[in-house]
């Protein structure tokens, strides 16, 4: 069996250490539990919440994030739609943030996970 690599386990939002097995336990569509996580990995055991208040990091990450957006939607209005009013530009940049709310949030977490956690990659976890 191939090592699954990062960015593919990043992206499906899996364990950082064993990359088998699901953080959060219901799609990012549902909008009551998207934030729901699993407590321990489901494939590895691992308790993904390796010390208090690990995902406090990660509102600076999902800030990062918003920042982004804002930068890109700004510079994409402002040379496709010709530098339009304040308004659209506002209203833009809410609608694409409020409708990648619950992606940033998942992946700010995965992020702070695979990147701040201290939790290494061992493939012998994904073989139990």
């Amino acid at each position: 069996m191939s090592q699954p690599s990062m960015l593919k386990a990043v992206l499906a939002c899996r364990c950082p250490r064993c990359r088998q097995g699901e953080v959060f336990t219901h799609s990012f569509l549902n909008l009551r539990k998207f934030d729901s996580m699993y407590e321990r990995c489901p494939v590895c055991g691992l308790y993904y919440e390796v010390e208090v208040g690990l995902f406090w990091g990660a509102m600076y990450i999902s800030y990062g994030f918003s920042v982004g957006i804002v930068l890109a939607v700004g510079v994409l209005l402002y040379y496709l739609a010709n530098d339009p009013p304040m308004w659209v530009y506002l209203t833009t940049v809410a609608a694409v943030i409020i409708l990648s709310t619950t992606l940033l949030f998942r992946y700010a977490r995965v992020l702070m996970l695979y990147f701040f956690s201290g939790i290494k990659y061992n493939p012998d976890y994904s073989k139990r």
